[in-house]
């Protein structure tokens, strides 16, 4: 359990590293992208082992990247400026 939660964290770090390379001009600091991204592998981590069980540690690693990196995709902003129109134009 100890090794399947470093392992699911260091996960979540490769992610983040992963996401601040390639969309940092869309993220915010860097450290709130690695914080999220090693709490969002842990929690998925946490839930996938919760809900299958002991014994399935690939398919835990596998949750932990799947909500590592949807809470990841949660930081994006938008690529170019929004362009509103008020209400009555």
């Amino acid at each position: 359990m100890i090794l399947e939660a470093l392992g699911s964290a260091l996960l979540g770090v490769a992610l983040a590293w992963v996401a601040m390379h390639r969309l940092s001009h869309r993220l915010p600091a860097r450290p709130l992208v690695f914080c999220t991204g090693v709490a969002g592998a842990l929690f998925g981590d946490f839930v996938t082992h919760s809900a299958l069980g002991p014994g399935t540690g690939l398919l835990s690693l596998l949750g932990a990247a799947i909500v590592s990196a949807a809470s990841l995709s949660l930081l994006l902003r938008p690529a170019g400026r929004l362009r509103r129109r008020s209400a009555t134009a």
